[in-house]
This record gives structure tokens, sequence and C-alpha cells, in this order.
């Protein structure tokens, strides 16, 4: 109480100094006045992260170790390999043929028990002008990885599938296009 025993009106200056600053004099409670800095621009999100922020923050391996490649892309590289080894003598022949590489063959709903997984497929050329298709082998790579002993293996049972895929959409037998034994030896 004051002296003359008068009680006092609390008047709103403590708010206007506290008001001071997040607003210039004059302006509305709580609305920004014009001494605030200029906005900011957005950060830039990365791509690599989620929505919150989480996820990998870099490279899981350096590029150098052997991981750093899946194995659908090592597969790749073993059939490029063996698909080169074949276009050294028949370049010609293979310059209109595609090779693809599927993980799994489309399977039928009921596979019988004599019925084998297919490992390769030839598909012939199909339509004409500027729907047409070139001859395309697609290579199943699950199939061939499940038979497959180890990279060494893998490479050699690509090869030997390629030569028979081959051997068969030019209508000749697999010594034809390998000499070199692969493909068509039967006692390993």
């Amino acid at each position: 109480m004051d002296p003359e025993g008068v009680g006092t009106v609390a008047t709103r200056e403590p708010y206007a100094h506290a008001m001071a600053d997040n607003a210039s004099p004059g302006a509305s409670w709580g609305t920004p006045g014009p001494d605030f800095p200029a906005a900011q621009p957005p950060v830039p999100i990365s791509r690599r992260r989620d929505r919150r922020g989480r996820g990998l923050r870099g490279a899981l391996l350096p590029p150098e170790v052997p991981a750093y490649r899946s194995r659908g892309e090592r597969f790749d590289d073993l059939v490029l390999d063996a698909v080169e080894h074949l276009e050294h003598r028949w370049s010609a022949e293979l310059s209109d043929v595609e090779f693809a590489v599927e993980d799994v063959p489309p399977l039928p709903a009921v596979l019988g028990p004599d019925e084998p997984v297919p490992l390769a497929h030839h598909q012939p050329p199909a339509g004409r002008g500027r729907s047409a298709t070139p001859h395309r082998i697609i290579i199943y790579r699950r199939p061939l990885e499940a038979r497959a002993m180890d990279t060494d293996d893998l490479a050699e049972l690509i090869l030997d599938v390629l030569i028979h895929k081959v051997a068969d959409m030019l209508g000749v037998e697999p010594e034809v296009i390998d000499p070199e034994g692969h493909g068509w030896h039967e006692d390993e």
C-alpha cells in the first residue's frame, strides 16, 4: 500500500517492458515488429534421412571394401564378363541381342516334380517398327546362385547357361559357340 493508505491499481507497464522484447512500441501483444531480422532461408533437407531427421548419416561401407557392392551388382558383373567372353567371337551375331537379369523366373501356378526351375529364358524378336523388340536373353539370378558353391562356380555356371541360350538362339550346338569346352561337357 502507498503512504496515503489507498491501494493502487496495477498498470500494464511491467508487461510493456516484457513486450518490448517481442514487439515494437504501439504494436499489439505477440505480433512481431519490424525490429526482427529477415526470415532465414530453409535448411536443405538431406535425401538420405527420413522426415524426422533420422536415418543413415553416411555410407555404411567405403567403396574399397568388397562388401560395398550388393549381391545383385556382383551377379550383374559376372553376367557382363560372360557376355564379353562370347562377344569376342560372336560380336556380329550378338549385336542385336539384349541381355537382362531378373531375380526369379515367372513360375506357373503349379510346378510339376519333373519340371526344373528355369535358369534363363530366350525371347525371340517381336513386333514391327517402333514397337519391335530384339532378341532378349534373360538370366535368372536366384536359381543360379542356389546352384553355385562359390563365386568361381557361379561365374562358370553363368557362362554355361549363356552358351546354351546363345546356341539355341542361333540354332547351333554349344560346342560351336564356345570351343574351349564351356557349356557342353556333361561329366562335371
